[in-house]
């Protein structure tokens, strides 16, 4: 019978297996084939059968392990303050409850002669050991927890194609094709040609490009009262409403608007941002269907059925008004069968209308924006690093927590794409240049 390590190396196999197909078809700028689906599930269904025989394993070593060892009483050295360097034992650590009861906990330890509850774990960051300095890294379920919070609680960043990059790496390199035109070659270099019976064949190659996606910090702090951290449920609430709204909120900006610069790139800032011209004469702060139109018609046709309109509240108006001249009269683009009476369609062209904050003011190019989201690609490493300090505002009454999450992003193409028949460039994200 083979041994924990053995099948978590089989896993291990099976998974960068099923990466491989993920990056040849990232190689290549194309969607998996039916036959690479089929082999990942393959795949996956054997990755899932070896890990229920794992935590089998792992659960019979746990028992066994509680069982053969007294569970030992949590010391404080005589004499010394907690803060003082306390030497802290014990037995098997237990699972919090609640993160606002760990919170609470990790208060209370960094209190000077505070008690330390077993179930916290010490942080070692930059060799310090002292909890009250260093600070307890959260619980890796609940950090885990906080991170999927984030991405249901975004708008955009759940639509990403996202990568995880793991504990020994701060970056990930992902080949990518090189190409700016189809006019004359495809995939960067790629010709195909007729020719007659035993012509002369010129040879041809695809150019490919490397992206680096380099984690970038984006940091929280969240300031409690002593009152507020001795109700646990309270407070657990408060830092998930706080932080994992505010954390979507601004990974979204990013996607958005991001300058690249200790952030991700941004859509409006990428090589590849298509951008379509106002019309002749068009009055400043407007959108007319001719720019829907047109912007619907600078997407990959490939893309156009994963792409959505990304819209600023105040564009709405113009939306709900705009109609197309019909001989003398005109007729609405945007409007339900009912009227207004009737709730408005929330599609545009057939694709979705979702109104979101981090898009730019009425007028200003980033108003309204055509994408296709799995054009951007979203690098994230482990979940949301979490410390603790008494002392920032120690004379408030105020214990201060940080939060710390790791991400990176940007569009996957460099640059628009001339097709094969035309000069109007194409990409996955479509924005309306500002209307002054």
């Amino acid at each position: 019978m083979k041994t924990i390590t053995q099948y978590r190396d089989d896993i291990a196999a099976l998974m960068k297996k099923s990466a491989d197909i993920d990056m040849k078809a990232v190689a290549e700028n194309r969607d998996l084939s039916e036959a690479e689906l089929a082999l990942k599930n393959e795949i996956l269904d054997a990755v899932e059968e070896i890990n229920k025989t794992v935590t089998t394993m792992e659960r019979q070593e746990r028992m066994k392990s509680l069982l053969e060892k007294p569970q030992e009483a949590v010391t404080v050295e005589k004499g010394k303050k907690f803060s003082d360097s306390a030497v802290i034992t014990g037995g098997e650590k237990q699972k919090f409850s609640s993160f606002g009861e760990q919170l609470a906990s990790v208060m209370r330890a960094g209190m000077p002669g505070g008690h330390a509850d077993p179930r916290l774990f010490n942080a070692t960051g930059l060799n310090e050991t002292v909890p009250s300095d260093g600070g307890f890294l959260v619980q890796t379920d609940f950090s885990n927890d906080l991170l999927q919070d984030v991405f249901q609680t975004g708008i955009l960043a759940p639509r990403c194609r996202r990568f995880e990059i793991s504990g020994n790496a701060n970056s990930i390199k992902i080949n990518g094709v090189d190409e700016t035109s189809r006019a004359s070659t495809r995939y960067g270099g790629v010709l195909g040609y007729w020719k007659s019976e035993a012509a002369q064949k010129a040879a041809s190659k695809p150019k490919f490009r490397e992206i680096e996606l380099s984690l970038k910090k984006l940091v929280g702090l969240c300031y409690a009262t002593d009152e507020l951290l001795a109700d646990a449920s309270a407070l657990e609430a408060f830092i998930r409403q706080a932080f994992v709204s505010e954390f979507g909120f601004l990974l979204d900006d990013a996607i958005v608007n991001g300058t690249g610069a200790g952030q991700p790139l941004g859509i409006l800032n990428a090589g590849c941002l298509v951008s379509v011209t106002k019309e002749t004469g068009q009055a400043k702060q407007t959108i007319l269907a001719e720019n829907v139109i047109k912007m619907y018609s600078r997407m990959f046709p490939q893309s156009v059925g994963n792409a959505a309109w990304f819209v600023n509240m105040n564009t709405l108006p113009q939306l709900y008004t705009m109609s197309l001249a019909v001989g003398t009269g005109g007729a609405p683009i945007f409007m339900p069968a009912g009227g207004l009476s009737q709730s408005p369609y929330n599609t545009l062209l057939g694709r979705p209308v979702i109104p979101i904050e981090q898009c730019q003011t009425l007028g200003t190019q980033g108003d309204i924006i055509f994408a296709d989201m799995n054009g951007y690609l979203l690098a994230v490493k482990g979940g949301i690093e979490s410390a603790m300090s008494i002392h920032v505002k120690f004379d408030y009454d105020e214990s201060v927590f940080r939060f710390v999450m790791r991400v990176d992003g940007q569009p996957e193409r460099a640059s628009a794409l001339t097709p094969y028949k035309g000069n109007d460039t194409l990409g996955h994200f479509v924005a309306l240049a500002t209307r002054a």
